[in-house]
């Protein structure tokens, strides 16, 4: 039944609450006390602040507060701090209004972005209040994890629209928010509307919290058979996670009925080699990993296994602590301190609480556990103490165990602190850049009023704002500088029409990347990865991966100097230099160095050249591959995402006359291997702007394999012309040893390919690997029904071409395992 219908024609407050109540008691739910007094706030028109722990409904508040909006006709937005949540409640809410009356706004895409109903990033809406103020079609607003109000490089967007919309209600929900009192005052002044707060700390399942010396895997054990499952193990690192994950296979977790019904669940989902190996092992045996490296697929089959009550145990890191939901009955810390990026420090009060509020399931629980497990050498010191209990001589010798080197200590008294302390108080995390400067004159009005309100009546101290005024001013002079805004002669500032259409604020530097492009030469051999290097150097750097690539140059170079005889403190200051790969590098901080010079909100921000998908491409490997050579096998998400950003990118900032045929190749090949390794990162929004809109079917094609790869006929060609050419590159280094690695299935062995090529090398000295050896020209394709002929013709120094590689590409070889399968059939002269 959708709520939608339930909208009654009085909208009096007493009406809508009873309408919406109603409705709930329908669908098996009694509301809370806590959830009463929200609503009935919320009817009455009062901006909320509720403050609840997890798991104590504060869904179902934001449900009836858009619920209330939509029978008073007010424009409402839900915003949440992670795409993924906006993508959950995207569908929820789906479910419940009808997809018409829902949209999702995430900055990469936009889906009925005019609907009654919105879900979008916290940053969308700040853009937005910037951009309209007063003016802008916002009725109301759920802010959903608010204490990200607090977080250093993200907070603002929290803060400007309470700044900015003064006639919408608010309603402010965390389960970790501390004392509200100053956000009462504040938004009573600002709205004019009374602010209520809903507060309880007390959780419709009730939390029993211990602190334990036993060893890990007897807790564990003494948890599972004690039906405390499903527990959810707390790591502070991927490593950790999936190190403690594998250690319980010797526990048996599941009887034999609940491992055939995983393997039914599981069905034909796809595992690729490396990790995804792992996690079929694991998820087998009644034990999941949860954490942001992984795949979103995989993620997503941990969730849904765990929602069916078939694991036991998750070890995850504290991601789930941002609103995923998951059944969980006992939350297990394996420490109480974490590396925030800078420094190993001690959990803060609102994060232990957000993570321990996933024990206990409303519904399903009576009580929620939370376990601290002691660290380890405490443990090992009272395992010591027992053995040597009732013996003082052996007392007496006891030597008990430091703390490693750089623990940041912690004990049972942090424990039972961490437990009783209320959540710190949020703090102002404002800053001025650029885009906040541009999208306020583009507001239009007056400017400097505009300016003036929003840097003296945020939440910051005074001398805060004086610091931000400082730089607001500095931003100004640079923008009139050059030519960007202009100052008419009744006083009024506004941008001139020299900003490019489709300035982007939210992917700033993406003019620059188009105004790069024109210097390139689309005529050039080399144009299309050309195009991908200016594209990757404004993309976010992906630091894993620029690292692994780093340490693999490093390694390679040490080699090679050591071959050369080069001494061991000279080889040190010649590695000083060695970075990950940096392609057109020089050009890019020239072209970007007077880019600046007329463009000047780029300054907060900064140019990284980087080779990701270049080097992916000019390597020839398949994903798999190259998350094996660089030993990335606990990122492979974050290689993936890096990817699926740098298509979109590809797609939709290079515009359409600069697409060459090899380019719209190399753009199709990137899309294809996205979607072959985990389809749902770019059919997630195919399936929404088709009207998909249940949790359920989204959740059906992300465990559904992938379609055929060689469907796409084009990104396939490529596959094919990559998997050749990576055979090329390795004949040209001479590696015999990784040529049989790949092709001794098919009798091409590491002897076999330097018995072919021998003739070849008496002949010439080198095998071209340059954009023209590696162009579509050199590539003979027969496409057959079942199998493709290929002849890869080498680049010889005298331009003879009278030499190649012959193989089969066999299509459903390919479909089945997601890439270009090839079988060599010869290697020779013409």
């Amino acid at each position: 039944m959708s709520l939608t219908d339930q909208i009654p024609a009085d909208t009096d407050p007493d009406t809508l609450y009873d309408a919406f109540a109603g409705w709930a008691e329908s669908q098996g739910f009694s509301l809370y006390p806590a959830q009463q007094d929200a609503l009935i706030e919320i009817v009455s028109g009062a901006n909320l602040i509720l403050s609840t722990p997890t798991g104590s409904g504060k869904s179902m508040v934001a449900l009836g507060a858009h619920f209330a909006a939509m029978a008073q006709r007010k424009r409402t937005f839900y915003t949440a701090p992670i795409k993924a949540l906006v993508s959950e409640k995207f569908f929820a809410l789906c479910a419940a209004f009808g997809p018409e009356n829902v949209g999702m706004m995430t900055g990469d895409a936009a889906v009925n972005p005019d609907a009654p109903i919105i879900c979008c990033t916290a940053e969308i809406l700040a853009n937005l209040a910037l951009r309209d103020g007063a003016d802008a079609d916002v009725g109301q607003v759920v802010m959903d994890e608010f204490h990200f109000y607090s977080e250093p490089d993200r907070g603002w967007a929290w803060q400007v629209p309470l700044i900015e919309l003064p006639d919408v209600q608010f309603i402010l929900m965390s389960a970790t928010l501390g004392d509200v009192t100053r956000f009462v005052d504040d938004l009573t002044r600002r709205t004019g509307r009374a602010t209520a707060v809903v507060s309880s700390g007390e959780r419709p399942v009730p939390l029993i919290h211990s602190y334990v010396t036993t060893p890990l895997h007897e807790t564990i054990e003494e948890l599972l058979s004690t039906k405390q499952a499903p527990i959810y193990i707390v790591h502070f690192t991927q490593a950790a996670a999936l190190e403690q994950a594998s250690a319980l296979m010797s526990i048996n977790m599941c009887t034999r009925a609940e491992k055939d019904a995983i393997a039914e669940l599981i069905g034909n989902f796809r595992f690729t080699a490396g990790f995804g190996k792992t996690l079929s092992r694991l998820v087998r045996h009644g034990i999941g990993v949860h954490h942001a490296g992984m795949l979103p697929k995989y993620r997503r089959l941990v969730e849904l296994l765990a929602q069916a009550g078939l694991l036991k145990v998750v070890c995850g890191t504290d991601t789930l602590g941002v609103g995923i939901n998951l059944p969980i009955r006992t939350v297990l810390f394996t420490g109480l301190n974490k590396f925030d990026g800078q420094k190993m420090r001690l959990l803060k009060a609102r994060e232990f609480h957000q993570i321990a509020g996933r024990a206990g399931r409303a519904g399903y629980d009576t009580l929620g556990t939370v376990i601290v497990q002691a660290p380890e050498h405490v443990v090992e010191n009272e395992k010591a103490a027992a053995k040597a209990a009732g013996d003082p001589k052996k007392l007496k010798k006891l030597v008990r165990k430091k703390p490693p080197e750089g623990f940041v200590g912690w004990a049972q008294p942090t424990f039972e602190r961490l437990v009783s302390a209320e959540p710190e108080p949020l703090t102002s995390s404002f800053h001025v850049s650029h885009a906040m400067v541009l999208n306020v004159i583009e507001r239009g009005g007056d400017a400097f009023a505009n300016m003036r309100h929003l840097l003296t009546d945020n939440h910051e101290p005074r001398a805060a704002q004086r610091k931000h005024i400082r730089r607001a001013i500095s931003i100004y002079k640079a923008l009139r500088t050059a030519g960007i805004v202009e100052q008419s002669e009744d006083g009024r500032i506004r941008v001139t029409n020299v900003l490019q259409l489709g300035f982007a604020l939210n992917q700033p530097l993406s003019p620059f990347a188009v105004a790069a492009i024109e210097l390139l030469d689309p005529t050039s051999p080399g144009y299309a990865l050309d195009v991908v290097s200016i594209i990757e150097a404004v993309l976010e750097d992906p630091r894993q991966i620029l690292y692994a690539q780093q340490d693999k140059a490093k390694g390679e170079a040490v080699a090679q100097m050591k071959a050369d005889g080069i001494e061991y403190e000279e080889r040190m200051a010649l590695l000083e230099g060695v970075t990950w790969p940096k392609p057109m590098e020089e050009l890019l901080e020239v072209a970007f160095e007077s880019y600046r010079k007329g463009h000047p909100w780029v300054d907060d921000h900064r140019l990284s050249p980087k080779a990701v998908v270049r080097d992916l491409f000019e390597q020839g490997m398949t994903f798999t591959e190259y998350v094996s050579f660089y030993n990335l096998a606990r990122s492979e998400g974050l290689v993936l995402r890096y990817l699926a950003d740098a298509y979109r990118a590809l797609r939709q900032t290079v515009p359409e006359d600069a697409k060459t045929d090899e380019l719209l190749d190399l753009i199709e090949w990137l899309g294809e291997l996205v979607r072959q390794v985990d389809s749902s990162l770019l059919d997630e929004w195919e399936q929404l702007q088709s009207g998909t809109s249940t949790a359920d079917k989204l959740a059906a094609a992300a465990a559904a394999a992938p379609p055929a790869v060689t469907r796409n006929v084009r990104a396939f060609r490529v596959q094919v012309r990559n998997a050749l050419f990576r055979r090329v590159e390795l004949a040209a280094r001479r590696r015999w040893d990784l040529l049989g690695e790949l092709d001794a299935e098919s009798g091409w062995d590491a002897d076999a390919w330097h018995e072919a090529l021998a003739p070849y090398f008496e002949l010439y000295d080198e095998i071209g690997i340059g954009p023209d050896a590696r162009g579509p020209a050199r590539l003979i394709l027969e496409q057959r029904a079942e199998i493709w002929l290929a002849r890869q013709i080498l680049d010889d120094p005298d331009g003879h071409h009278d030499w190649g590689i012959s193989a089969e590409i066999d299509l459903a070889a390919s479909d089945e395992a997601g890439h270009a399968v090839v079988r060599i059939t010869d290697v020779g002269q013409l």
